[in-house]
């Protein structure tokens, strides 16, 4: 038994090592060869260079571009809380982003206030939809009579979208 898992192992290890890739340095040709064998090495190693080099490439160019879109995102949330004056965005964020629609103090931040604000209406165009948790303005109405919000922190960002408006309050502006 004890012979068999021997040849077991030399057969694991025979085969580890045939499967192993050749390191470049060895597979790089020599020049000084002029047979045919060593014009195709030549071949091979070229083609193997231009597509090492290109992924190489296409690695550090899609690693340029996140680190830019990135920095981009960075800088737009920072110079939007700096422009409005709104103050820090905090972690729970559609009040505070209407609050760059719309006016008003920290308060606001908190999506439920937004209940008192302005003066109640009906669902329309313009006006400030709010459920318990979330806040948003409508922009407009589908073919089929669902109301288009758009809202800060919807889905981890600004977006405009058909949503159920079942159960919110709508206010709008009191100088309106």
């Amino acid at each position: 038994m004890f012979g068999v898992r021997i040849i077991v192992f030399a057969c694991t290890l025979f085969g580890v090592a045939v499967s192993l890739p050749l390191d470049l340095a060895e597979a790089k040709p020599h020049h000084s060869s002029r047979g045919p064998y060593s014009q195709y090495l030549r071949k091979s190693y070229a083609h193997h260079h231009a597509r090492t080099s290109y992924a190489k490439h296409s690695r550090k160019s899609h690693v340029q571009q996140s680190s830019r879109k990135t920095t981009a995102k960075l800088h737009v949330k920072a110079s939007a809380s700096a422009s409005v004056g709104l103050g820090a965005r905090p972690a729970r964020w559609c009040g505070w982003w209407m609050r760059s629609q719309k006016g008003g103090g920290p308060e606001l931040n908190l999506a439920r206030n937004w209940a008192q604000w302005g003066r109640p209406t009906a669902p329309q165009v313009g006006a400030v939809v709010v459920w318990q948790h979330h806040v948003g303005m409508i922009t407009g109405r589908t073919a089929s009579g669902q109301w288009i919000v758009k809202s800060g922190n919807d889905g981890g960002r600004v977006r405009e979208r058909p949503r159920s408006v079942a159960g919110a309050v709508f206010r709008t502006d009191s100088s309106a």
